[in-house]
């Protein structure tokens, strides 16, 4: 039986979420709770990994067991083993061609700046940059990451593959009180790519002249700003197509139907 979750996590202690050796990892927690209710090794796909220090609201993941168990009890057991920086928020039965990473439709992130005094309760999750930013020209250059881009410039040195092209649907920077959100939605994102771009955002806030096209069509890393720091940024939602729910919902779904067309017409 394959099952998704979805769970968050404060990733302060943590060396990422992908395991490692010696290492301690969200992924390691996560799969040495379920081979001990497996029984049986088990691992866990995700929709893509978090760095050291970064959080996550709504991350997914899949993994299979060698038996049922509903999806409460399996949520409770979980929760119970678990260390209090992860919690299961929900569990569903997904179809056995479900893939939390090549199945993604969305991914959302958002990155916290405190441009006001420093705090230090809230140091581990929100960048305490603790200096005036000028919003307005970080609003006007963000709108620029939108669209399909080749984003090269704005991932790690280390991360050489044929494909840097990603889209951007939403790009987006708020500002309630002292607290600065800067909000992304894309198809996908590369290592540091948020980071990166949060960092070019942070520069041109503080007045210096960078033209975010420019720093697009160069292609080069050493063009771009600094990473910014990994505790302002979480992973906020992953969205998936459809088609990828299990028999059994959709066979909810059909009846859920039908049944509120029978309740309507008085069938």
């Amino acid at each position: 039986m394959r099952y998704l979750i979805t769970f968050s996590y404060d990733g302060t202690n943590f060396y990422g979420y992908q395991k490692q050796l010696n290492k301690r990892t969200v992924q390691n927690e996560l799969e040495n709770v379920l081979t001990t209710i497996n029984k049986k090794n088990v691992s866990i796909t995700a929709s893509g990994r978090t760095d050291a220090g970064v959080h996550a609201i709504n991350q997914k993941a899949h993994f299979d067991l060698d038996f049922d168990i509903p999806c409460d009890k399996l949520k409770k057991a979980l929760n119970t083993k678990l260390p209090d920086d992860i919690y299961i928020k929900d569990i569903a039965i997904v179809s056995d061609n479900f893939h939390a990473r090549f199945n993604v439709k969305s991914k959302e992130y958002i990155y916290k700046i405190n441009v006001g005094e420093y705090n230090p309760i809230e140091k581990n999750y929100i960048y305490q940059y603790n200096k005036n930013l000028d919003i307005s020209k970080m609003k006007k250059a963000i709108k620029k990451f939108k669209g399909e881009h080749n984003f090269k410039s704005f991932t790690s040195a280390k991360d050489i593959r044929n494909d840097y092209v990603r889209k951007i649907m939403k790009a987006d920077i708020a500002i309630s009180g002292d607290i600065v959100t800067i909000s992304f939605v894309g198809t996908g994102f590369l290592r540091y790519m948020v980071r990166n771009m949060v960092g070019l955002l942070i520069e041109i806030g503080e007045g210096k002249a960078i033209d975010v096209n420019k720093v697009l069509k160069e292609e080069d890393r050493t063009k771009a700003s600094k990473t910014a720091h990994p505790e302002g940024l979480y992973l906020k939602d992953v969205r998936y197509w459809l088609i990828s729910i299990s028999l059994f919902s959709k066979i909810s779904v059909i009846f859920s139907y039908f049944y509120w067309l029978s309740c309507f017409f008085h069938i």
